[in-house]
């Protein structure tokens, strides 16, 4: 059986096993055929077409969920626009297509198709802020002072057009000086100082947010592609300037409108990632680097140790940082309902984040959606208390699923790779330590394992020297012996 025919079969198992619905019921098909797109602006809708709104996504990204705009202001304040995807509008609560939603709550990425929360027919096209069409959104506007703080803030309903689809890998190039301004902002009248200014705001926001304690780490997320000729694909994307600006756009976004959430009291959905229990684990890996942590978690703390270790070690730090973010603990969505309560997200330094910038392939983003309509609106809560906490648990669930659905099937690929590469030794660090085993990623390619032989004494964030033992394709196992614990 050819590769991509296994992994597309163990996809569908697992999206089963897991509780999600691999494939959209014939009830959603049909009321996808009976959705007719408003032709004209509603009464209450702003039309903000004429703003020189854009998008940047990856290469291949289909479903646009925000466009971007920012403008000087007389004083040395400046206003950032975030449009939204109003999916809303066309997906209403209760019906097919938002029930298969709800139940998976999430789109999942596989190394050969994407199982999307909407069928395509809305977020690749109706509900997605496609280049050139009018689109309905959700607009979230701050005025930023320069010292980065946001000073005020609205959100409205608005008419939007994306005059330009970019990409980060291009305006990342250009705004890092690696290349020539791209094509298509040098078409556009006055899109290149435009998307000079967002990224001066945004760069400004990432100062504000670090000296608060925001943490600086390089995830060192893979992508694994299998192109129908069984080419596998394993790649690092680069974290560019351009990634830094939509990431520094979206977490202002989010931040507000939880923080409007807070002030209505409004009962909304908060995605958190909770005080670290490991807090001791994460002193003692800072000790190997010769950095002493407080005893107590301190995020400003560890964030200054990781920038020193970023400038000292800028090859071997997304190493680190994985270290560092298994140690945290996962994130959650919680329900918010005491302004006075807050859990807040201690990766980000923020008393009150919410998710709301990705709805047509997040439902706890649809979710919040709702929520601030109605309040928009001043009508019922979209969704009651009892609702809300049902949701909070079930979206949880769901995205720890599609992670492990994501994970699995990336080390079915994996495996495939190194099926010709048993015997090999490669460096890597420890990812994971507990009564289920230990596991490494090794550092080129890099692909995670389990340890079978000489894992004892083993720590999250240790170095070993490691050798490729067996695979299976099928079950995604990829094992390693140790040779050297440190190198």
């Amino acid at each position: 059986m050819k590769i991509i025919q296994l992994i597309s079969q163990l996809a569908d198992q697992l999206m089963t096993e897991k509780g999600f619905v691999p494939y959209f019921p014939n009830e959603v098909i049909q009321q996808l055929s009976e959705i007719i797109v408003p032709a004209k602006l509603q009464p209450e809708d702003k039309d903000l077409r004429s703003l020189l709104w854009s998008s940047i996504d990856n290469d291949d990204s289909r479903d646009l969920d925000q466009l971007t705009y920012a403008e000087k202001g007389i004083d040395s304040n400046t206003t950032i626009w975030v449009a939204i995807a109003d999916v809303d509008a066309l997906v209403k609560k209760n019906t097919p297509i938002d029930i298969h939603a709800q139940i998976n709550t999430t789109s999942v990425y596989t190394p050969t198709k994407i199982f999307s929360m909407l069928p395509e027919k809305l977020s690749t096209n109706l509900t997605s802020l496609n280049e050139n069409e009018d689109r309905c959104a959700i607009i979230v506007q701050m005025d930023i002072n320069d010292s980065g703080e946001i000073i005020k803030a609205s959100i409205f309903p608005a008419m939007v057009k994306n005059h330009a689809k970019l990409t980060y890998s291009s305006i990342g190039n250009w705004l890092e000086g690696k290349s020539d301004i791209p094509t298509k902002v040098k078409q556009i009248n006055g899109l290149k100082e435009i998307l000079n200014l967002q990224h001066e705001i945004a760069q400004l926001l990432k100062r504000k947010r670090h000296e608060a304690g925001s943490l600086t780490l390089d995830s060192a997320n893979v992508e694994i592609r299998i192109s129908p000729q069984e080419n596998i694909q394993i790649q690092s994307p680069d974290h560019n300037f351009a990634h830094q600006l939509i990431e520094e756009f979206m977490i202002a976004a989010n931040q507000t409108v939880a923080n409007h959430f807070n002030r209505t009291k409004t009962p909304s959905l908060r995605r958190i990632v909770r005080i670290p229990k490991d807090w001791d684990r994460i002193v003692e890996v800072a000790m190997t680097y010769g950095e002493k942590l407080p005893k107590e978690p301190n995020a400003k703390a560890l964030d200054n140790f990781l920038i020193e270790r970023k400038k000292i070690d800028p090859i071997s730090f997304p190493d680190l940082s994985l270290t560092i973010i298994k140690l945290l603990g996962r994130g959650e969505y919680v329900v918010q309902n005491d302004p006075q309560k807050e859990i807040g997200h201690f990766a980000l330094a923020l008393p009150a984040y919410t998710q709301s910038t990705a709805p047509n392939r997040r439902f706890p983003d649809l979710i919040s959606q709702r929520q601030y309509k109605a309040l928009l609106k001043h009508a019922e809560a979209a969704y009651s208390l009892d609702e809300l906490y049902l949701l909070a648990s079930h979206c949880t669930q769901q995205e720890d699923g599609a992670m492990k659905i994501e994970r699995r099937l990336n080390k079915s690929a994996a495996a495939a790779l190194l099926t010709s590469e048993i015997g090999k030794t490669y460096k890597g660090i420890i990812t994971g330590a507990n009564d289920k085993g230990t596991w490494v990623r090794i550092i080129q390619p890099p692909i995670e394992g389990k340890i079978v032989k000489g894992y004892k004494g083993l720590k999250v964030g240790d170095k070993v020297t490691v050798r490729l033992k067996q695979v299976d394709v099928p079950n995604g196992f990829i094992d390693f012996v140790v040779e050297t614990k440190k190198y």
